[in-house]
C-alpha cells in the first residue's frame, strides 16, 4: 500500500460518513494514472495554485478599482481568505480538507479583470450572460494550459461552478465555499471600505453589530462559530435563522453604503469602456489575438475567443493594451 492509498484509507476513519472521500471520486474528465503520494484532491489544489490564472488573480479588482495603497484586497488576497474560512469549517465538521481547499482555491479564476464592472461589461457587449463561475470552471477544463486544462476531478468542478448560482454542489465540501465566499467578502469589504474613508463601523446598523459583532474578527467568528454549532453531527450544513438572516442584512447593507457607493464605483464606467473597446477591437482585428489563443478561433469562433482573452486579463493588463491600441506613443521631432 503506497503512502495516497493510506491516506484515503484514512478519510473513512477520520472523516464524517458523509465527508467526501478521495476514493470515491467520479474522476476526471480524461482519465489519469493515480499519483502515489498525493490524492485526486490534493493534486487538484497544486494543478490550481500552480495555474497562471491564479497568479494573475493578484492584479485583479476586488471592489475599489486602482486603489492607492498596499493594503485593499484583490481576487487573490480574497481567495486566500476564503480557503482559511473554509478549511476552518471543514476541520470542524470532520469533512474533506483538501476537496474544501481545491473549490476555495479554484472559484475565483474566470474573473474579470475591473471586479463586477468587467463581468457587466462582458455582458452587455456579448448580449449574453457572462457569470464568473462559469467561466471559473470553463478556465479549468479548457483555458489553462494552452487549452489543455487542468483536468480536475468532478467533485472540485462542480464545487467551482457553483460557489454562487441556481446550481447547489452535491458535497457539503463544496456548499461550504458558497457561505464562506460571503463571510469573506462581506466583512474584507467593510474593512477596504473603512480604509477608503467610505464608511466607519459604527455606520453599521447597532442592531447587526450587536448580533454579529463589532469588529471583523468577531464578525467572521460569529458567522464560522454558528455554521460549526449547527452543522455539527449532521449530514446537511446549516445555520441560526437569527444569524443567516443578520447576515443578509449585513449584505443588504452594503451593497446600498458601498456595492453602489459613487465614490467605490466612480471609475467602473471607464472600465467598462476599456473592455468595451477592447472586445471590439479584437473582433474586426482577430490576428491580434496573442498566439496562444489562435487556435481555439477555429473551434470557439471570434467572439467567444475574445471574450476568454480578455476576460483572463488582470486589470494593469487592460489598461496596457488598451494604451498600446488606442493611445498614439510619444514620439521624437528633431528640430
Amino acid at each position: 500500500m503506497n503512502i495516497r492509498e493510506e491516506l484515503e484509507q484514512n478519510e473513512y476513519t477520520q472523516l464524517a460518513p458523509w465527508a467526501a472521500k478521495a476514493a470515491e471520486s467520479r474522476g476526471r474528465l480524461l482519465p489519469e494514472e493515480e499519483n502515489d503520494v498525493r490524492t485526486c484532491y490534493q493534486r487538484d489544489v497544486d494543478r490550481i495554485v500552480y495555474s497562471k490564472s491564479f497568479r494573475r488573480l493578484k492584479h485583479k479588482t476586488q471592489v475599489f478599482l486602482q486603489p492607492e495603497g498596499d493594503h485593499y484586497r484583490t481576487r487573490l488576497t480574497h481567495t486566500l481568505e476564503v480557503v482559511r474560512i473554509s478549511r476552518t469549517i471543514a476541520r470542524a465538521l470532520r469533512l474533506n480538507e483538501d476537496l474544501t481547499e481545491a473549490v476555495a482555491f479554484g472559484h475565483d479564476l474566470g474573473h474579470t479583470p475591473f471586479g463586477h464592472a468587467g463581468e457587466k461589461a462582458l455582458t452587455d457587449i456579448t448580449g449574453r450572460p457572462f457569470r464568473h463561475n462559469e467561466q471559473s470552471l470553463r478556465v479549468v477544463d479548457v483555458l489553462e494550459k494552452n487549452g489543455e486544462g487542468l483536468n480536475l476531478s468532478y467533485e472540485t468542478r462542480m464545487g467551482i461552478v457553483g460557489h454562487t448560482g441556481d446550481f447547489i454542489p452535491e458535497t457539503l465540501e463544496g456548499q461550504i465555499i458558497r457561505i464562506a465566499d460571503r463571510i469573506a467578502y462581506i466583512n474584507h469589504d467593510i474593512d477596504d471600505a473603512c480604509r477608503a474613508g467610505i464608511l466607519t463601523n459604527q455606520d453599521i446598523p447597532r442592531d447587526i453589530r450587536m448580533i454579529l459583532g463589532e469588529t471583523h474578527s468577531e464578525r467572521i467568528n460569529t458567522l464560522v462559530m454558528d455554521l460549526i454549532e449547527h452543522s455539527r453531527g449532521k449530514d446537511h450544513l446549516e445555520r441560526s435563522p437569527e444569524i443567516a438572516e443578520t447576515m443578509e442584512r449585513l449584505r443588504d447593507f452594503m451593497f446600498e453604503r458601498v456595492y453602489r457607493n459613487p465614490v467605490a464605483k466612480g471609475e467602473e464606467s471607464k472600465a467598462r469602456d476599456i473592455i468595451g473597446m477592447l472586445y471590439e477591437y479584437y473582433v474586426k482585428h482577430p490576428e491580434k489575438i496573442p498566439a496562444d489563443f489562435q487556435t481555439q478561433l477555429d473551434f470557439d469562433g471570434i467572439e467567444r475567443t475574445a471574450c476568454d482573452y480578455i476576460a483572463g486579463m488582470t486589470d494593469k493588463y487592460a489598461v496596457y493594451k488598451f494604451s498600446e491600441i488606442f493611445i498614439p506613443t510619444a514620439w521624437n521631432v528633431r528640430g
